[in-house]
């Protein structure tokens, strides 16, 4: 396939596409400004291997649940060639490939404005493929993430649907928490999940905070827009990544998500799962996106009797372990830990609407958050003292 790389009306670059999805040549370039972020330029020329490289970031992984199942029935032998049926369209940025023989109109074909078929979505959480031709032309074709997921119009908004894994499948009470603790310390810069059950499984529902006149730029992108010297650690490169490009807020927004995710003992803050959003046609740093994605958290997959309550937990994405990593918090004002009293009683009701939770594990992670939060508290209080004293 010959075709554009285009940022929404913008023409990037020119491109052969073979039938294996792989970015074969660039054949000329439009606009380097609006290349995307991270890739890498060999003189006034995108690298072919950098660029495929972000194009085949934006196919489902291989590792999403299910996913074998759901190609075999669609036909399709793997997850890169869906990038091409849905031209790598995305609900999270503008970026999309405009065939040279079909020209296609953005605003005739974008997902935001745009109904898309639920095919994908719907054969993703494992029903049965619908009579005749499956409609591929979808959003869950560029979804991350390993969990069931896909994205539905409902009332006009575009919304994740997104469950949890076996045998708990805790992961969309999770979000439900996450919500409920941003919103007792009254930040705006999260994206509040709600609960659903369906066919007697819970998914939480979010909906999505990129519009048309913003997009999503990973952390992993930012941090591959310069060359990370080797005496300067990836959290201190991410924060200068972001003072060169000029992107605001950042300091604050991390010393706020890291000390957020120690108390719901966050694991998987990956660098694809935060990030910055910017304007499309402008190329804007609007700052940081909302915190999303939390479901990966309190102790989702272990058994009770494993819930070490009082005990360190594994963290991303700057440090192994949560013990370390927040002490990369500068400033922990923005709690207020009286807003969250009462947070383990609501985490116990969310819990207790479940039954694939059984009692003693209800116990076990109300009693874990509780404790961590008195954790945190005290680690903050010890950051406060040692700051005074200074």
């Amino acid at each position: 396939m010959n075709c554009t790389l285009m940022h929404k009306k913008t023409e990037v670059v020119h491109l052969e596409i073979d039938d294996d999805a792989d970015i074969t040549k660039v054949t000329g370039v439009a606009n380097l400004e609006h290349l995307p972020v991270g890739c890498i330029l060999v003189g006034d020329h995108p690298d072919r291997k950098s660029l495929d490289k972000w194009w085949q970031s934006r196919a489902i992984p291989a590792s999403r649940s299910g996913i074998r199942e759901a190609l075999e029935e669609m036909d399709i032998s793997h997850t890169e060639q869906l990038l091409t049926k849905c031209y790598g369209l995305s609900l999270s940025d503008h970026y999309w490939i405009n065939p040279d023989d079909n020209p296609l109109d953005w605003d005739k074909i974008n997902f935001f404005d745009n109904d898309f078929s639920e095919d994908v979505g719907n054969i993703l959480f494992g029903h049965q493929a619908p009579d005749g031709d499956i409609d591929l032309v979808s959003p869950d074709n560029t979804s991350d993430g390993w969990l069931k997921k896909k994205w539905k119009i409902s009332d006009g908004v575009r919304v994740l649907i997104k469950g949890g894994s076996t045998p708990y499948r805790q992961e969309p009470l999770n979000e439900v928490l996450a919500t409920a603790l941003h919103r007792r310390l009254g930040t705006a810069l999260y994206i509040p999940y709600t609960l659903i059950w369906d066919e007697n499984l819970p998914y939480s529902v979010c909906a999505n905070f990129v519009t048309k006149e913003t997009e999503l730029v990973s952390a992993y992108r930012i941090l591959l827009s310069q060359k990370k010297p080797n005496h300067r650690s990836y959290f201190d490169h991410f924060l200068d990544c972001c003072e060169i490009l000029g992107i605001p807020g950042i300091a604050d927004f991390l010393d706020y998500q890291l000390a957020t995710d120690y108390i719901i003992a966050n694991t998987d803050r990956h660098y694809n799962n935060f990030g910055v959003l910017r304007n499309p046609e402008t190329l804007e740093w609007l700052g940081p996106a909302p915190v999303f994605d939390s479901g990966t958290s309190l102790w989702h997959s272990q058994l009770a009797l494993e819930i070490n309550q009082g005990g360190d937990s594994e963290s991303k994405p700057f440090k192994k372990k949560h013990s370390a990593q927040i002490s990369l918090v500068n400033n922990f004002d923005m709690l207020d830990f009286s807003t969250l009293i009462g947070l383990g009683d609501e985490f116990r009701e969310i819990l207790s609407s479940s039954h694939f939770i059984e009692e003693a594990r209800v116990d076990a992670l109300c009693r874990g958050l509780v404790r961590r939060i008195e954790q945190l508290q005290n680690i903050a209080e010890q950051h406060i003292y040692l700051n005074s004293i200074r």
